[in-house]
């Protein structure tokens, strides 16, 4: 159809709003300033719709432009996609093999925890897959949101009791994993330390089982993320409450106590579109992830020996 946007003109898009200018879009493509303006007026002429503001400042996507910059990427993955499995391709699916990045978004503690031994064993299986594991922060849009932007193939995210994959994209549970007290190695009175926080530590479903435990105060450190409020604790600063993955490992300085069958719990599993859910490296990669789920029988275990009842 004369109204089809080209590959190339889904790369323009895509620069832009990641750039947010024409100019810098300009050189992360090597094309002129003229080429780009040029092709992002012929999308919005195509498309029906004004994709980006343009001011001194910049170029600032409007929601349409967002939308369209997200859907953009998403094509051009697919469109790398088709090149690499129809390479890959064998008689028998089962044996199709893939070459190429595999895009991952992963919070921290699932990045130190959770997914080297799942790349570990794909690396083996599919040594011509490179992983790019990036560092998202769970607020926000979080790592789903780069997925659904067209920015990761895969992230491993939190997902809430009540919507377990955000729509539009698809995933499923790995692990439930519970929330622990973690506190200085041989402290009397743990209960009566200053608690040590992050922003992006709960749901606001394990916020409402906080407030009604009137042993918990509020927050007086805000830390940059988990590994810094556990080296708070181990230093004696404080105490936390905090999910078992992002205490494995801990040092011998603090102590884990289980918080009883009440304690609150978070899902963590893995997002992707449905579009790349089926591609080689991506189905391979959700396999290895659910190999880790079935040994550890579903449940994230804080396997330490100075956990307390």
């Amino acid at each position: 159809m004369p109204n089809d946007l080209a590959p190339r003109e889904l790369r323009v898009l895509a620069a832009v709003e990641q750039e947010r200018s024409f100019s810098g879009a300009a050189v992360a493509l090597g094309m002129t300033q003229s080429a780009v303006s040029h092709s992002v007026r012929s999308s919005e002429a195509k498309i029906g719709a004004v994709l980006f503001e343009r001011g001194r400042s910049g170029a600032t996507p409007t929601p349409a432009g967002a939308r369209a910059a997200a859907y953009a990427r998403r094509v051009l993955r697919m469109l790398d996609a088709l090149a690499a499995e129809a390479r890959g391709a064998a008689p028998d699916p089962a044996q199709d093999t893939v070459a190429g990045p595999l895009r991952i978004a992963a919070f921290r503690s699932a990045a130190l925890h959770l997914l080297p031994p799942a790349l570990e064993r794909l690396a083996a299986r599919h040594p011509g897959i490179t992983p790019q594991v990036r560092l998202v922060r769970e607020l926000g849009a979080g790592t789903a949101g780069e997925v659904a932007a067209g920015r990761a193939d895969l992230g491993i995210a939190t997902i809430g009791t009540s919507s377990p994959v955000p729509p539009g994209l698809v995933g499923d549970v790995l692990l439930e994993e519970g929330y622990a007290l973690v506190h200085p190695s041989g402290h009397p009175a743990p209960r009566s330390l200053p608690l040590v926080d992050w922003m992006e530590n709960c749901s606001s479903y394990t916020r409402e089982w906080w407030a009604e435990q009137d042993w918990i105060p509020a927050a007086t450190v805000q830390a940059e993320d988990d590994g810094a409020v556990l080296s708070m604790v181990s230093s004696g600063f404080g105490m936390a409450i905090m999910p078992e993955l992002s205490l494995t490992g801990a040092p011998h300085t603090v102590e884990i106590t289980d918080l009883g069958a009440e304690r609150p719990t978070r899902s963590v599993g893995y997002v992707t579109t449905p579009e790349l859910a089926g591609t080689v490296a991506v189905r391979a990669l959700i396999r290895e992830l659910r190999a880790l789920r079935r040994r550890s029988g579903g449940e994230a275990a804080v396997s330490d020996s100075r956990k307390s009842e």
